[in-house]
């Protein structure tokens, strides 16, 4: 029989997407039922979903769902999709602007967690593992021990809860536990959900999963150290026997450039040529000037610390000193975007800042750039690096998270690596890494050799859905535990 697998998350693309947990959530389960598993994928019904997204969603019932003083309806949605796809909708809690940032943020996601939970009921499907995402999903695997275990139907199912960025975690108010209806004097103590006199979200899902992983290996040890893991390292460490990490995917169909219509000019491994004129005409869209020799290096990402901005920032003088040509698209921090624009208008042949989210721009950039900038203080996986090397823009990262799982540096001798890398999280340490990078484009042996192994590099979401349906079985099993004796 197929493996039966609920996924369950806040936000799947293309529906409703704020970030890499949307990419994740939209992809991995077509790569699960693709490698045979049956799935099925929950996500909550939000005002901002595009209307086309909706042509063709059919109503598929209602039910009351209980958070101790109040009683709201679930109602409940398919959409047209390959994989079975359903929302969750309730227009007091998700008929927002935005997905989340409220003051009631615990309230709507204990709602979805419960929702998600008791809607299969009312579909006939009953999973072996519940894959929750997140804070917003971590309350399901405390209900999957503390209630729903005892109904029968559901007390054979298991939960995996996997970590996309342990920095968000869900804190609220004691209160949250009795609207959780949750014993407050059981639960509110440090040995569980209580978190610096907070209950943490996060907490739940590490504590009561039945196995807990993140989106790369180098993230799943970071997290247990004091530097990334925002004091919830001895947790991580006391569970670390059911720790995991499991590289995230991209699309390359989706992100070909032989086949892609958003870019100015296919090609390929076999072909670069196109690559060049790629190049040209975003030089020329962008009003910078048409040199085919200047390096351009291209920044795709939310303009915040976490994205080592700050550092781009510091650099950026002696990057316009190095003759380069900076592309920067995204938004973020109101000083990050209004310092990029200030710099585009005084080195206006340098530096181009586009501040706003383009994806049609953004699939240029990653196909007419040299050069991706990715110099992350933390990175729990990270894909604008695999999508850079997708169309053979070569990545500058730092050592950090899934950028060392995904990125080699490169070196000239034997013609082995993708990128260029760097350790200290300093501006010095990007410019050396950048310099690196430099001195190699000046030899076009050596940069095609690094360009090629760049576009030669795979990180396909079957790769990693063959390691979840691992995982499923390994939690199914009850055989999680890597340490276990039985298990070696």
């Amino acid at each position: 029989m197929a493996l039966k697998v609920l996924f369950v998350a806040s936000e799947v693309s293309p529906y409703a997407k704020s970030g890499g947990l949307g990419d994740v959530a939209g992809s991995l389960p077509l790569a699960l039922q693709k490698a045979g598993c049956d799935v099925r994928v929950v996500f909550p019904k939000y005002r901002t979903i595009k209307d086309s997204f909706l042509t063709g969603c059919q109503y598929v019932t209602s039910f009351d769902t209980t958070l101790d003083w109040r009683t709201q309806k679930a109602d409940i949605y398919t959409m047209q999709a390959e994989v079975p796809t359903y929302m969750i909708g309730n227009d007091f809690y998700f008929n927002r602007s935005g997905f989340y940032g409220y003051g009631d943020d615990d309230e709507r996601f204990v709602f979805f967690s419960k929702a998600a939970i008791e809607f299969l009921n009312y579909i006939d499907f009953v999973p072996d593992v519940i894959h929750c995402n997140d804070w917003q999903t971590a309350p399901i695997c405390l209900y999957m021990k503390d209630r729903y275990s005892l109904i029968k139907d559901f007390k054979n199912v298991k939960t995996l809860f996997t970590i996309h960025n342990l920095q968000y975690q869900g804190m609220f108010t004691k209160g949250a536990l009795r609207m959780m209806e949750l014993d407050e004097n059981y639960y509110f103590t440090n040995d569980k959900l209580e978190y610096y006199n907070m209950v943490s979200f996060m907490k739940a899902g590490l504590l009561y999963a039945d196995a807990v992983s993140t989106v790369s290996k180098t993230y799943a040890d970071e997290v247990q150290t004091q530097q990334y893991g925002y004091g919830l390292d001895g947790v991580l460490r006391a569970r670390n026997n059911v720790l995991y990490g499991i590289v995230n995917g991209i699309d390359y169909s989706a992100n070909d450039p032989a086949t892609s219509q958003k870019i100015y000019c296919n090609f390929s491994a076999d072909d670069m040529s196109g690559k060049a004129e790629n190049k040209r005409r975003l030089q020329e869209d962008l009003h910078l000037p048409q040199n085919p020799d200047v390096p351009m290096l291209g920044v795709i990402s939310r303009l915040v610390d976490q994205k080592g901005i700050n550092l781009i920032l510091q650099a950026s003088y002696e990057l316009v000193n190095r003759g380069v040509q900076l592309v920067i698209l995204g938004t973020g921090d109101y000083h990050y975007e209004n310092v990029f624009k200030d710099l585009a208008y005084r080195y206006p042949e340098n530096i181009s800042a586009n501040i706003l989210f383009d994806d049609g721009l953004a699939q240029k950039i990653y196909a007419g750039s040299d050069m991706f900038l990715m110099p992350s203080l933390f990175e729990p996986c990270g894909l604008g690096q695999l999508f850079a090397m997708s169309y053979g823009t070569v990545p500058v990262t730092r050592t950090t998270g899934g950028l060392v799982d995904t990125v080699q540096m490169f070196d000239s001798s034997t013609g082995k690596g993708n990128g260029f890398q760097f350790q200290d999280y300093d501006s010095n340490g990007l410019m050396w890494a950048v310099d690196r990078a430099l001195e190699v484009y000046k030899n076009k042996e050596n940069w095609d050799k690094v360009v090629m192994n760049a576009i030669n590099t795979r990180f396909s979401w079957e790769k990693s859905a063959e390691e979840y349906i691992d995982l499923y079985k390994k939690i199914v099993e009850g055989k999680q535990d890597k340490y276990a004796e039985n298990n070696c």
